[in-house]
């Protein structure tokens, strides 16, 4: 039985070691000044829905910068939330089309099995102001050993303001080497081996901005990076509107969500998991990489 107990808690141990978790910062408060406060008053006293624009531009401000073109990519086996999340968020976007684009033809089904029906393939993009790439499991690996795909994403990157990946998507955008030197968060799985695997900094952040790359922690992270690039981009305010759209206020009922807030059994349990389908699908992946050389 200690033959068994004591690798298992090594590993434990060990899992628990290698991270760095930053302290969770706290949000920030939206705040207005007083001359802010009496224009607003004195625009919600002439409120109509037909000059709603006047009264959100006097309340939101005008945004960064123009966003006209949204897309988010989607394949066989992508994570449902990874996908679903960033676009309820960013599609709120004003005056902006927003764009799911599959990899190839036809409509594709998620990790849990959702049928979508994507709008367009990479074939027919060839510009964009954002560009997210969601995560997943086997079809997350396979695009990461997709030279056509990287190509896409290269040439894509070179019109966006933004690109930006979720959980185990920064693996795919890792691969292209975009994001070479550069800070990154991904999926807690093996962290900081994948993003050094693609020479990227592990920031040991729930989402990290670096440049022009904005990169998440696992599947819900995508939607905290969603919310920080709108707010980036339209303020604070429209952000906040954004949230109570959504009633977006997390109250988990138990503590969980990262290896550290995890029952060390728990943990161990799901990166087993996880080892038993990504390791037998890379090494065939690295040996069909190899051939082709």
């Amino acid at each position: 039985m200690k033959k068994i107990i004591l690798p298992i808690l090594s590993l434990t141990l060990l899992s628990i070691a290698c991270k760095n978790e930053e302290t969770p910062k706290s949000p920030e408060k939206v705040t207005m000044s007083k001359s802010d406060s009496l224009k607003i008053a004195k625009e919600i006293e002439n409120f109509s829905p037909e000059n709603h624009v006047n009264s959100m531009e006097m309340i939101f401000g005008k945004p960064k910068f123009d966003i006209k073109t949204i897309g988010i990519l989607v394949y066989d086996g992508v994570n449902d939330l990874d996908v679903m999340g960033p676009r309820y968020v960013l599609g709120q976007a004003m005056g902006v089309k927003t764009q799911l684009i599959s990899i190839k033809k036809g409509n594709i089904k998620t990790v849990m099995g959702v049928e979508i029906v994507p709008n367009t393939t990479i074939n027919d993009v060839n510009q964009l102001d954002i560009l997210i790439i969601p995560g997943g499991f086997t079809g997350t690996i396979e695009a990461a050993y997709d030279d056509k795909l990287h190509q896409w994403i290269r040439k894509i990157d070179k019109t966006t303001k933004y690109t930006g990946a979720v959980c185990t998507g920064v693996w795919v955008l890792g691969a292209t080497g975009l994001l070479e030197n550069k800070k990154a968060s991904t999926n807690w799985y093996r962290e900081e081996e994948f993003l050094k695997k693609y020479k990227a900094i592990p920031a040991n952040e729930r989402y990290t901005k670096d440049g022009k790359y904005w990169t998440s922690a696992g599947v819900t992270a995508g939607m905290d990076m969603s919310l920080a690039m709108m707010k980036d981009i339209f303020g604070e305010k429209y952000a906040q509107a954004i949230m109570l759209d959504m009633e977006y206020d997390p109250h988990p009922p138990i503590e969980g969500g990262t290896p550290e807030k995890t029952n060390w059994a728990v943990n161990w349990m799901m990166e087993a998991m996880y080892d038993g389908g990504v390791n037998p699908l890379i090494d065939s992946l690295e040996t069909k990489k190899r051939k082709n050389k």
